[in-house]
């Protein structure tokens, strides 16, 4: 994920019903039990870790039974270690006392968050480590780990985890992107093996994506205790040998069976505040909602329309209408290269607002930037008495709007159909157009003779933004 272009905002659940979610994940509910067990006879060795002879006792505190219930109880053991939850009183004797920030799990949602943010670390580390059996075997005779014998490079395997988690992140914030839905493993490991401009995948770099589904498949079941994640692995059907008989017949277009992967509320909050950690803007609505109305029109011209509209309805619900609608005025004034789309998410603000904004409406009726937008508002609503527009009023509206729609979205096909239907419904329109004192008259023109598909057309454009160009002396 490049941190280069400002993310899309995300959507975060209340504190108070994510720090909830952060008691109800098995991991810490584990490790907060396990704390609460430990006792003066609890001993732990060099390490921190429960003795060996302890795990069965506190893996039967848990309830945990089978042949993975010791890895389990250890597991919850340094989850508490890591997060204070319990602290080692005496390192010679092994012996363990209650952590102060026990009490925090108990204490505010912030405090309850900070205490599971710092659990997701420790099994986020734990997640890079390769397979025990694999550490194991790789032990020199001086108990040294051979990282080479592993192919394993720590800072490399971290990197690619939050690479991974920084695309499940986009992808679940974007506004085209799956929002609640699940994506398929094979698409996530894609995203960090095969290259943009990349056609058809070679075989070489299909078998990496492979590989690099398995790791991601150990990694996610890791990560989903912890309430990271929502995961469903993949079908043990699909890594059996291939001389072996299936035990059913399977449905080999079901990409389902290849892992399915979404990010929790509890994750999205995780990684969020990882993002922010690391430097990178990653806003979340309801962050402008205590600040001026500049900052929300030029905060919100970046952001997906339907995450603008929610940044400002929450912007609106704590202001007066009235006032709020004079001050998004004001703020919408200018003649830098971001008016434009400040006026565009001006306009979009007002029409949240109810009738009762007109008077802020009607006091910018003369006024060159304010005066066409305060004029279609007023007549959307129904109201009379209102001045129509001169001439170049309208112009100058125009070139306003097609500028904002161009910061907003680019060459889309909606601004192609409204240049279209702008040339045709005004045959001199850009005989009339250069003239008019917009600072963006001649980048409008030169992208109306860009998308116009007609070749006379837009040979018209370039002659008019010629002459605009030359007018503004540029």
């Amino acid at each position: 994920m490049s941190d280069s272009s400002p993310l899309p905002p995300v959507r975060l659940h209340p504190e108070a019903e994510l720090a909830r979610d952060a008691l109800s994940t098995p991991l810490l509910t584990r490790a907060a039990r396990l704390a609460r067990w430990a006792g003066q006879d609890t001993r732990v060795d060099a390490g921190g870790g429960l003795v060996e002879e302890q795990l069965p006792a506190a893996a039967s505190e848990l309830g945990l039974s089978g042949d993975d219930a010791a890895a389990y109880a250890s597991e919850a053991w340094r989850v508490a270690l890591d997060t204070g939850l319990v602290e080692i009183l005496d390192e010679e004797e092994g012996t363990v006392t209650a952590g102060a920030d026990l009490a925090l799990l108990t204490g505010s949602p912030q405090d309850v968050l900070g205490v599971w943010l710092t659990a997701l670390e420790t099994v986020l580390a734990d997640a890079s480590v390769p397979d025990l059996d694999d550490l194991v075997d790789a032990l020199d005779e001086g108990g040294e780990v051979d990282l080479t014998s592993l192919d394993w490079d720590p800072e490399a395997e971290q990197e690619f985890l939050d690479g991974v988690l920084g695309n499940l992140y986009l992808l679940t914030v974007s506004e085209d992107g799956p929002g609640d839905g699940t994506v398929p493993l094979p698409a996530l490991a894609a995203s960090m093996i095969v290259p943009s401009d990349m056609g058809e995948p070679t075989n070489d770099v299909l078998e990496q994506v492979s590989d690099a589904m398995m790791r991601l498949d150990d990694q996610f079941r890791i990560l989903e205790p912890i309430g990271l994640v929502a995961y469903r692995p993949v079908d043990e059907a699909l890594m059996a040998d291939a001389d072996e008989e299936p035990a059913a017949v399977v449905d080999e277009t079901d990409v389902s069976r290849y892992g399915m992967v979404r990010l929790t509320p509890l994750g999205l909050y995780g990684l969020r505040s990882r993002l922010l950690e690391a430097g990178i803007a990653a806003p979340a609505v309801g962050d402008l909602a205590d600040k001026g109305a500049d900052a929300l029109l030029d905060g919100t011209a970046v952001f997906p329309p339907s995450a603008a509209q929610a940044e400002t309805e929450q912007w609106l619900a704590r202001r007066e209408p009235l006032a709020a609608a004079r001050e998004l005025l004001g703020a919408a004034r200018g003649g830098d290269q971001g008016a434009p789309l400040r006026r565009l998410r001006c306009q979009q603000a007002l029409s949240l607002v109810g009738t009762v904004a007109e008077p802020a409406l009607r006091e910018v009726l003369d006024d060159p930037e304010l005066g066409g937008l305060a004029r279609v508002w007023l007549v959307e609503r129904g109201f009379e008495d209102v001045p129509a527009p001169s001439q170049d009023m309208v112009f100058w509206l125009t070139v306003d709007t097609i500028a904002a729609q161009l910061a907003a979205e680019g060459n889309s096909e909606e601004l192609q159909g409204l240049v279209e239907g702008l040339a045709q419904q005004h045959g001199g329109f850009f005989a009339a157009a250069w003239r008019v004192d917009h600072p963006a008259t001649a980048d409008v023109l030169e992208a109306m003779g860009r998308l116009h598909p007609d070749k006379k057309v837009a040979k018209e454009a370039r002659k008019a933004a010629f002459k605009a160009r030359s007018q503004q002396g540029g």
